[in-house]
């Protein structure tokens, strides 16, 4: 599917929909924002004919739009030819780098994720971490698209990244070889008689993907599938129509997601279709893992499962993001990002700053780092300028997860004697693994 076919026919929950642009609404303005558009044009003026060097009427038109939209919420932006270039990329294309999915913090470069398997994951790059210099040379205070611009690059070429990682004394250095990252966001193994399909990102057709990985799993164990891990740790989101297609997968009735925005005629409800064959693992046991890096689309998936009591949802607190970002063009290859609505999950609850809490909560003890990151989870709250929810929340509410739960106390020894490399995914693995026929699960143990 094209990019131009993607954008008419599904949504982003970082782009929900395509709003057509009309000339007429561009260039309307309501004579109550006369005056204080007047103000803008006068220091437009003012920068024109005394700025200390020519300015560019683009750059300053730029400037003016992304004001106004970084003004609003961390969300709402605006897309030049190269930012929607970029977009194209994430849904539909491949490209040369590291894998790394980053935003900008008060003018530091911050790793919201990094794409499993990329060479950047492979280095050990994690979601929370800041990229202080690249080769050397400090981009902080830059632009995010510089930086973007300079990770990227021919395959087979190496970059030096300076780390700051929160909780860690001093920065760090990893040089990591670029290559293609191409969008392969499903992928499947077996454990034992237990399937865990891992999703890394929302893009083009991942319903019909984690369809024929469950088809392909169910084959290769024979039929004898006795459990589902459905891996979304690190996953930032992207498309809705791929979150909702997912989540009715496994779902035979009920509401997936809805959405509501300041007017009524925004709110719209998507259900799970029951003219379809229902749930394609016919209840097999399913547990939905999360943590602090999954946002947007994912916590969509995990919400509905989790309401529909379809799933047990494991790990720690999703990153938050419950906000539903429109794209309007405004010409042929630009276009505003703007957030129009919020999204609920079934029960009616808004994920925005608060997040999917886990049923279980469970810490990821195999990572060395765990405990300094613990106490600086990086989260949709704290975004500068993020929508509140409307409910409040208390900080003590949305930090509960962080206290340390003693049925979690193994050791690195222990762990390194055990070969368990991801604590999260053997925990679940053996949780359903308690749910399986005794057969499969002697069989299981002798792996």
């Amino acid at each position: 599917m094209k990019f131009a076919d993607l954008l008419r026919a599904t949504a982003l929950v970082t782009a929900v929909a395509l709003i057509p642009a009309t000339t007429a609404g561009l260039a309307a303005v309501d004579s109550r924002t006369g005056p204080e558009f007047g103000k803008l044009l006068a220091v437009y003026e003012r920068i024109k004919s005394n700025y200390v060097e020519p300015i560019d009427d683009e750059k300053l038109l730029k400037g003016a739009i992304d004001g106004m939209l970084s003004s609003l919420d961390p969300h709402s932006s605006y897309l030049d030819v190269r930012d929607f270039e970029n977009l194209r990329t994430q849904t539909e294309g491949s490209y040369g780098g590291l894998g790394l999915s980053v935003t900008l913090d008060d003018g530091a470069v911050k790793v919201i994720a990094p794409t499993k398997g990329s060479p950047a994951d492979l280095a050990g790059v994690k979601a929370g971490d800041y990229i202080t210099h690249l080769d050397g040379k400090l981009i902080y205070g830059g632009s995010l698209d510089e930086a973007v611009d300079q990770m990227r690059g021919v395959p087979g070429t190496q970059i030096k990244l300076s780390v700051f990682r929160p909780g860690r004394d001093e920065p760090f250095d990893v040089a990591i070889t670029r290559k293609i990252i191409e969008l392969k966001p499903v992928e499947w193994e077996l454990q034992g008689n237990v399937a865990v399909i891992s999703v890394s990102s929302f893009s083009a057709d991942v319903g019909a993907s984690v369809k024929k990985a469950w088809a392909e799993a169910k084959a290769k164990a024979g039929g004898r599938v006795t459990g589902l891990v459905l891996d979304l740790r690190g996953n930032p989101g992207g498309l809705l129509d791929e979150a909702i297609a997912l989540s009715d997968l496994f779902l035979e009735r009920g509401n997936i997601v809805s959405q509501r925005g300041r007017y009524a005629r925004d709110t719209e409800v998507y259900p799970a279709e029951i003219d379809t064959k229902g749930d394609i693992a016919k209840g097999t046991p399913m547990i939905v893992l999360i943590d602090e890096g999954s946002a947007s689309a994912s916590e969509i998936v995990a919400g509905a499962l989790q309401d529909q009591h379809r799933a047990v949802v494991m790990g720690q607190r999703s990153f938050g993001k419950g906000s539903v970002q429109t794209l309007i063009p405004l010409t042929r290859d630009t276009a505003v990002k703007l957030t129009t609505a919020r999204y609920y999950t079934p029960s009616g609850r808004s994920v925005q700053e608060g997040g999917i809490d886990p049923d279980i909560t469970v810490p990821q003890i195999s990572d060395p780092d765990l405990r300094k990151r613990q106490a600086r989870s990086y989260r949709e709250s704290d975004l500068r300028g993020h929508l509140i929810n409307e409910i409040k929340l208390e900080d003590k509410d949305l930090e509960k997860d962080k206290i340390d739960d003693p049925r979690f106390k193994m050791t690195a020894e222990e762990l390194k004697a055990r070969n368990i490399k991801d604590f999260q995914l053997y925990y679940a693995v053996q949780t359903l693994g308690r749910t399986a026929p005794r057969s499969a699960l002697a069989a299981k143990m002798k792996r």
